[in-house]
């Protein structure tokens, strides 16, 4: 059975990984699972930078495959922030509230048609001894007023999505995990993995 490592910490996001991978044959371990886990400073300036980089360095510390994930809300009346600061906006302490406060504050005054936003989600699966492998996923929302709903975390509560007429935490789960940027970007590792099947194809250029 093939081993793959999720380098992530957080509940939610490995039990998503683990019903996509396992009825595939793999096993599916995540940082939780080791007793040493790295913690690696996501110095990069994008989202595919971060993704890449923790899951290169954790593939080359276990010569395992490794997925690792980088995500965020990118705003476009702010020129794209909070970006790859998403979750420490308002401080270096994740707090969610104080991240919500700090996006509606610099909004005040801007009008609903140019509260565009999106979540960005890229996926990078590091393979030793072969090249890195990218995707991404995407989800275009508006971003409210005021928060909205109890479900989810992070920005959800005012993350407006047009075509459910709900914001991201008035969603079900379920419904949720059809849209989100998340969702989207395993949809598309789903298919590269289903492709080769087995990492043992010779080079990710295809």
């Amino acid at each position: 059975m093939k081993e793959l490592i999720i380098a992530s910490k957080n509940e939610g996001k490995v039990r998503e990984f683990k019903e996509m991978l396992e009825p595939k044959g793999f096993k599916v371990l995540s940082l939780l699972d080791l007793n040493e886990a790295p913690d690696v400073e996501e110095t990069g300036k994008t989202f595919e930078e971060n993704a890449i980089l923790k899951a290169e360095t954790i593939s080359n510390m276990l010569k395992k495959p490794v997925i690792a994930d980088d995500s965020g809300l990118s705003i476009d009346a702010l020129n794209g922030e909070p970006g790859v600061y998403s979750a420490r906006y308002a401080g270096n302490e994740k707090n969610d509230e104080k991240n919500i406060e700090k996006v509606l504050e610099k909004l005040k005054g801007v009008p609903h048609e140019q509260r565009t936003a999106r979540f960005q989600c890229v996926l990078a699966l590091a393979i030793p001894g072969q090249k890195t492998i990218t995707v991404e996923g995407v989800c275009e929302g508006i971003i409210t007023k005021q928060p909205i709903g109890q479900n989810g975390f992070g920005y959800d509560p005012i993350f407006y999505v047009q075509e459910k007429g709900k914001t991201m935490a008035q969603l079900e789960k379920k419904e949720k995990n059809q849209i989100s940027h998340r969702a989207n970007a395993l949809k598309k590792l789903e298919k590269i993995i289903n492709h080769w099947g087995e990492f043992n194809h010779e080079s990710a250029d295809h």
